[in-house]
């Protein structure tokens, strides 16, 4: 049997999001840093990306992420995440997935209770501690890079939507935090299709009126996510509890809370006062999936006050897989369809 390419890759997920791990088959992409790796996958090597994402390997639900060695000293290890549409500088359910592979493999030496990691991602280092036991890492809690508010409250005109106000925030990418509640969403299951619908609007009219750049690296820059929220209020056992679900394009939801989209909601939610530094925060998803997060520290960001946010959730491995590319195989970077992809890439 002749094959082109055979990547192994371990399936994981988030609290619900798919986020599956290459561990081999890839060797690393040149590039000094990470950011530049992510570039010269996006730029010259895109085919990996499609062939493990697009149909009829992968699917819109699907993400992956490259494990490369770190860049930098006192790392453990870096990766690249790879998404239907682009290459995120950061994710949080995607670190969860990377932790829990990396040890409950054997890639990175696990401890018990408690691991502790320090990883790479295109957006910049992230510390991670792995509540482990039995072999089993139950529990992973990330430090998020430094996440800030753009703007508050800022108009957008959308089109068949009329006038909105918009939150637009960094969270390891750039979201526009939209009221769900006020365009009459109850953030249920069923409601999938609308939100992808009027979130990929939404995204686009912010997109183009109000331009984003990060003050530290202007190659992150445009609004890349929309997320919905509904209100924050207090649960029973007193900690306050916000649901949230944001759209990935080219057209799905989040299945987990999005530690990204967390994130750049409690940069909002702290910008206002609403939320301080320690107190707890639970996020919950559209499924009913939780991540415990709360504000650490504050810091900045180029000139931007920031935050820096930890995100607590589980990850589960779910398969083993050696996917391969036949090189009779008429589609070598795959294919997607407006059935499932909500539009053709």
């Amino acid at each position: 049997m002749r094959m082109d390419r055979m990547i192994t890759v371990v399936g994981c997920h988030a609290e619900g999001e798919v986020g599956r791990v290459i561990t081999g088959g890839i060797l690393p992409p040149p590039g000094k840093t990470l950011f530049e790796q992510k570039r010269y996958l996006e730029t010259e090597a895109d085919a990996l990306r499609r062939l493990l994402l697009f149909e009829p390997r992968g699917g819109m639900f699907v993400h992956a992420n490259l494990v490369v060695p770190p860049t930098q000293p006192g790392v453990d290890a870096g990766f690249i995440i790879m998404e239907p549409t682009d290459y995120p500088p950061m994710s949080g359910s995607n670190s969860m997935c990377v932790v829990t592979v990396l040890l409950e493999t054997g890639m990175v030496a696990m401890a018990e209770p408690e691991t502790r990691l320090v990883l790479e991602t295109p957006g910049g280092l992230i510390e991670a501690r792995a509540e482990c036991r039995g072999g089993k890492c139950e529990r992973v809690t990330v430090h998020n890079v430094p996440s800030f508010v753009s703007v508050l409250d800022a108009a957008v005109e959308v089109p068949g939507l009329g006038t909105l106000s918009v939150d637009v925030a960094y969270g390891g990418a750039f979201f526009a935090l939209v009221d769900g509640t006020s365009l009459g969403f109850h953030f249920t299951p069923d409601e999938a299709r609308d939100f992808v619908e009027v979130g990929e609007t939404i995204k686009a009219a912010v997109a183009e009126q109000h331009p984003v750049v990060h003050p530290e690296n202007p190659d992150i820059h445009t609004v890349t996510f929309t997320e919905f929220t509904a209100p924050v209020h207090l649960d029973r056992d007193g900690v306050k509890t916000g649901q949230n679900t944001v759209v990935i394009s080219p057209g799905k939801l989040d299945r987990s809370p999005c530690g990204t989209g967390t994130s750049a909601r409690l940069a909002a939610l702290h910008a206002r006062g609403q939320i301080d530094i320690g107190e707890p925060y639970r996020s919950t998803s559209i499924i009913g999936s939780v991540f415990h997060a709360e504000i650490v520290a504050t810091a900045m960001a180029g000139d931007r006050p920031a935050i820096v946010s930890s995100l607590s959730g589980r990850a589960w491995i779910t398969g083993l897989h050696q996917y391969t590319l036949d090189p009779s195989d008429p589609f070598p970077q795959g294919y997607t369809l407006s059935d499932t992809w909500y539009r053709v890439l």
